[in-house]
């Protein structure tokens, strides 16, 4: 049996007074939990959930946790969707995108270029630049690798497939290192990469620094899912005058977080309740017909308010609830820049197996700015970044 990794989310098996798991059933019930709540149906290609003669086969031969999860992965991929995992997973399971992925890749007609790579990655330091192809993974092809992993599935490469794929093959298995061939500055170069999930991640919750012209830059280590960020941020904010021109860097957060640090830190610049983004839920339409949609709102926070905006910076590897806080500071007029984020969809909940009690994790609500546009489709004020974000 392969080894597993989280899986307290699985039911302990072999109790004698445990009632038998119906693995069968729990991958039957997992098409039926993302058909009646995924909120991005629309991009499914004929808006119907994929489905495929191996996933078929893989959901009717789940007998135990190893085949349910595999089934649970796979199924999981078919969404092509960065914001949708697996609660539990293998040693060799995919790297998860963005949080552990140094590269961004998408396919430009024949090729696979890469548009972004994190600063002081691996992918950084070995000389990976922006403008970069991605050649091969392993001896294969990028183009070929990519239509076997979609192939693995039963399925056909489309545009979203291909750029989802591309980027979870550069990440790789979680592990063992990378084998990638670049096409760097008219060379070929063939490089081993280690997984990021090898390095080893002791960073503070934020790091505050000083920056020309007086301003004070906050990065936003990773943290935005920890509520010790809340009073870390408070600390520095507090030892600031009330006018000091801030910077938030929000170009480190690709693992997301949850509104109440959010909130948190948006509370210093509002003086009174203020919208900051828009909730829709499909699947309350989807079995009422009547549209649920609803506004978030920032609220202050009694003797914390810093009244000079801030100037919020993203870039590729701002995910999620890092793209939440893009789009809330800019609907309380802070100046946001740097360059396209991580586009991931919507706001994740989790969803339990009835048998198993395995979880699987996708956006089940559609946000949106206070504006009305979709949080993935939002741009920052400005694009390009020499810091490769």
């Amino acid at each position: 049996m392969k080894v597993i990794i989280g899986a307290a989310a699985l039911l302990l098996i072999g109790a004698t007074d445990a009632k038998p798991v119906d693995y069968a059933g729990d991958a039957v019930a997992l098409d039926r939990l993302i058909t009646e709540n995924y909120a991005y149906e629309d991009h499914w290609p004929g808006g119907v959930l994929p489905d495929s003669p191996v996933l078929a086969h893989e959901r009717a031969a789940a007998h135990d946790d190893d085949s349910l999860l595999h089934y649970a992965e796979d199924r999981i991929a078919s969404l092509a969707d960065h914001h949708a995992i697996t609660g539990a997973s293998f040693k060799d399971s995919w790297a998860i995108v963005p949080t552990y992925a140094d590269l961004w890749v998408t396919r430009h007609g024949n090729h696979y270029a890469i548009e972004a790579v994190k600063p002081g990655s691996p992918a950084a330091t070995s000389g990976i630049s922006v403008g970069d192809q991605l050649v091969a993974v392993g001896d294969v092809p990028t183009a070929e690798a990519v239509a076997t992993f979609w192939s693995a599935l039963g399925l056909a490469v489309t545009d979203e497939r291909a750029d989802y794929a591309a980027r979870v093959l550069a990440a790789g298995r979680r592990d063992r290192p990378r084998d990638l061939t670049i096409a760097h500055a008219g060379k070929i170069v063939r490089l081993t990469l280690p997984t990021l999930y090898s390095l080893k991640q002791d960073k503070p919750p934020i790091s505050v620094m000083r920056e020309g012209g007086g301003s004070v830059r906050i990065l936003i280590n990773n943290a935005l899912g920890d509520q010790a960020t809340i009073k870390a941020f408070d600390a520095a904010m507090a030892s600031l005058p009330a006018d000091a021109p801030i910077i938030i860097d929000l170009t480190d957060t690709p693992s997301g977080g949850n509104t109440s640090v959010a909130r948190a830190m948006m509370a210093w610049f509002v003086d009174k309740p203020t919208a900051y983004q828009v909730h829709q839920l499909p699947a309350e339409e989807r079995e009422t017909g009547i549209v649920r949609q609803w506004i978030e709102q920032v609220l202050p926070r009694a003797g914390k308010y810093h009244a000079a905006k801030p100037v919020v910076r993203v870039g590729r590897w701002t995910g999620s609830m890092g793209e939440g806080l893009a789009i809330g500071f800019a609907a309380i007029g802070a100046r946001v820049e740097g360059t396209t984020m991580a586009q991931l969809k919507g706001a994740v909940y989790d969803f339990p197996l009835p048998s198993s009690g395995l979880v699987v994790k996708f956006p089940a609500e559609r946000l949106y700015t206070v504006a009305g546009q979709p949080r993935e489709a939002y741009q920052p004020a400005q694009t390009g970044s020499p810091r490769g974000n």
